[in-house]
């Protein structure tokens, strides 16, 4: 009977003693997960499921705070709110593919400036590519687009190509 006491003891102490070290990481999907957080990286994190040794990673886009088992709070990264084509200039552009990790992938997108006949400079086709794939990205309501393409023609002719993948929190 004090073997299965001590035994039940130590179970609920190790329980107990997990539970003060488990952080909560709070994704702006609005899911909560129980971790331990191993690093917080520039542009991700790196955690682990209780009772397993494997670990996670996750982009910090994704993560909106994490509270450490110790009570303190840190901010991760500020949701992007885009409601439709006119919050084009809140979309962002990544370009790492470990930035959209724990983000849901959509479909493909392109922006593009008319070819042939082109009055842009250099400058001036980047940045209406660059404004068209960020439009497609609003009316769609993703707040992300991972940039897979972006080419620059430069002979005589100013066009530019940029092509990449819609992500979204849920």
């Amino acid at each position: 009977m004090k073997k299965l006491t001590l035994s039940l003891l130590a179970c609920v102490s190790m329980l107990f003693s997990f539970a003060q070290n488990a952080d909560k990481m709070v994704k702006h999907s609005g899911e909560s997960l129980e971790v331990k957080v191993v690093k917080v990286g520039e542009t991700t994190i790196l955690f682990k499921y209780p009772g397993e040794d494997a670990e996670q990673t996750i982009g910090k886009f994704a993560v909106s705070k994490i509270t450490y088992g110790s009570g303190r709070t840190e901010t991760i990264s500020d949701k992007v709110v885009v409601s439709g084509k006119s919050d084009w200039e809140s979309v962002v552009i990544i370009t790492e593919p470990s930035e959209a990790l724990g983000l849901k992938k959509g479909e493909e997108v392109r922006g593009k400036t008319s070819g042939l006949l082109s009055y842009h400079t250099a400058g001036s086709a980047d940045k209406k590519a660059t404004r068209k794939i960020k439009e497609e990205a609003a009316e769609a309501g993703a707040p992300f687009i991972l940039m897979t393409a972006d080419k620059s023609d430069g002979f005589g002719v100013k066009q530019s190509i940029k092509k990449g993948f819609l992500y979204t929190y849920k």
